[in-house]
């Protein structure tokens, strides 16, 4: 109609409102942490940590971040997980790119690493030979270059997918002391007796548990990653079997395993039979045995 103003523009919304808004929906389509969920992906379109959004709270979201939020909201409704979302995760104070080549790092298995690093005697050797098997996106191995450059490591996985995305990592922090390898079988690239220690987070889930796992982690995560075989335990027996001739005498083997389903005390007794003595097992933070560690007897 003539002399009719145009309609005025909608004022943008602040970041809480829009917080507010994205776990509300998150909440209705089920989502696991919702609230979580949508600052993570918030603070990776800010550049900053969750709690600096706090600063930004009665901001007016602009126009491309407030429709980045909706397509990162609508992945996470449907299940992805937030990691693969923001594209990159910390694990022990150091950037890990994700994505679906290789299991997500959790912060229980920063706990594996702790082990590694508290044990004396390992790094009492001037360059220890440590091998991280199963090594995924490369966060132990990384990790442990990262806080003791004097060792000498080797990442195996299973997965050339799984590799690349950890050389990928490897160059995002800068390391080079890490050399990667395709390998099922330690034997195929080690001598015996001539490892310091082995570390591994392997697929330790009973393969009929694995469909009952929740969807970020079922339908977006690797399977090869996380089935164990019957038990959970094959790839442990494995690992564990390969150890006993790779690892020098009074080598070390760190462990992580599933709290769930016992596995802990079955594993210990397979160890103290390949002739590992010293066998403890060790809990998360949640107070589960989670992680096994042993030495080689010497002289076997």
């Amino acid at each position: 109609m003539p002399g009719t103003a145009p309609p005025s523009p909608i004022a943008p919304r602040p970041l809480r409102e829009i917080l507010a808004a994205g776990e509300r929906f998150l909440a209705a389509h089920g989502a696991q942490e919702p609230r979580a969920g949508v600052e993570w992906l918030a603070a990776r379109l800010y550049g900053c940590g969750r709690l600096d959004l706090r600063l930004r709270a009665d901001e007016p979201v602009p126009g491309p971040l407030l429709e980045a939020m909706r397509r990162g909201v609508r992945r996470l409704a449907a299940g992805e997980p937030v990691q693969h979302i923001v594209g990159r995760w910390e694990f022990h104070g150091h950037p890990v790119k994700t994505d679906r080549r290789a299991l997500i790092p959790r912060p229980e298995t920063e706990r594996l690493v702790d082990l590694v690093l508290e044990d004396s005697s390992l790094w009492d050797l001037p360059a220890p030979r440590i091998v991280d098997v199963g090594t995924g996106t490369g966060c132990i191995a990384l990790s442990l270059a990262l806080e003791r450059p004097q060792g000498r490591y080797l990442a195996t996985d299973a997965s050339a997918d799984a590799l690349s995305l950890a050389r990928e990592n490897a160059v995002l922090n800068r390391v080079d002391s890490v050399r990667f390898a395709e390998c099922t079988d330690l034997s195929e690239l080690l001598d015996p007796g001539s490892v310091d220690a082995i570390v591994s987070n392997p697929p330790y889930i009973p393969s009929a548990a694995v469909d009952a796992l929740e969807r970020s982690v079922r339908d977006f995560e690797p399977r090869l990653a996380l089935d164990g075989g019957p038990d959970g335990m094959v790839v442990l027996r494995d690992i564990a079997e390969q150890a006993a001739m790779a690892l020098a005498d009074g080598g070390r083997l760190f462990l992580e395993l599933d709290a769930e389903s016992g596995q802990a005390p079955k594993m210990a007794v397979l160890l103290r039979d390949l002739g590992f003595e010293a066998v403890a097992a060790h809990h998360d933070y949640a107070g589960r045995e989670r992680f096994l560690s042993a030495r080689l007897a010497a002289g076997l």
